[in-house]
């Protein structure tokens, strides 16, 4: 396969951003082979299943959802659409007319939303008022057949939410409910000049897994 390559992956590093919440870690590096000691050189990772760019499996949401080591590759690799939402004011809701506005005739198997949103990363407005998807915009995804949607925020629901009851992640659970991959933290999708790119997400394959860091990039072909 030839074709410009386009990464779209968070460099994971000490000290990176984490969702603010405890059952997030901090990133921690730790070097424990060095040259001229050990004669080479390793390191020891700490870090979370929702670390930096990384993918939500059924499982993080849905109690006997499928997990990171039983989802098929085949999903996680192929055409993506990229939907254009840069333009929209901080805290938009997307609903199922505007979605479906953006995606028009292309493909909805794989869809990227681009909000330019990583200029954001660093600060504590990433993860207050990015835009989201209202659940008309989740559920006419599952009537489209998507399998997975990646985008360059933190995630789909509504950030104003609090966490607990009813309103605590309707979107994800819509979405990975029905089997929908999440990719999230994207960055760099202003990097892609197509409109239809091919897809590569490619995480960890962690045991039972809810969720894994992923190495992302299109391909413009």
């Amino acid at each position: 396969m030839k074709g410009r390559i386009v990464d779209l992956t968070l460099t994971i590093e000490e000290g990176m951003q984490t969702f603010p919440t405890p059952w997030h870690p901090y990133v921690e590096i730790t070097q424990l082979g060095r040259h001229g000691i050990e004669n080479r050189e390793t390191r020891k990772l700490i870090l979370g299943t929702h670390t930096g760019t990384h993918m939500d499996a059924p499982r993080h949401f849905i109690r006997r959802g499928a997990t990171v080591d039983q989802i098929a590759l085949e999903r996680l690799v192929g055409p993506a659409s990229v939907v254009d939402f840069s333009a929209l004011p901080d805290r938009s809701s997307i609903d199922a007319v505007r979605l479906n506005a953006a995606v028009g005739e292309r493909s909805w198997e794989r869809l990227i939303l681009r909000f330019d949103w990583d200029r954001h990363l660093g600060s504590n407005r990433y993860y207050t008022d990015h835009a989201f998807l209202d659940e008309d915009a989740a559920r006419l995804l599952i009537d489209r057949k998507c399998v997975l949607l990646a985008m360059d925020t933190p995630q789909p629901d509504n950030p104003q939410h609090g966490r607990g009851g009813e309103k605590d992640s309707p979107i994800h659970k819509i979405l990975l409910g029905n089997g929908v991959i999440l990719v999230e933290y994207l960055t760099g999708i202003a990097g892609i000049r197509s409109e239809v790119v091919e897809l590569v997400v490619a995480p960890l394959k962690i045991r039972d897994g809810d969720g894994a860091p992923v190495r992302c990039f299109a391909i413009e072909v």
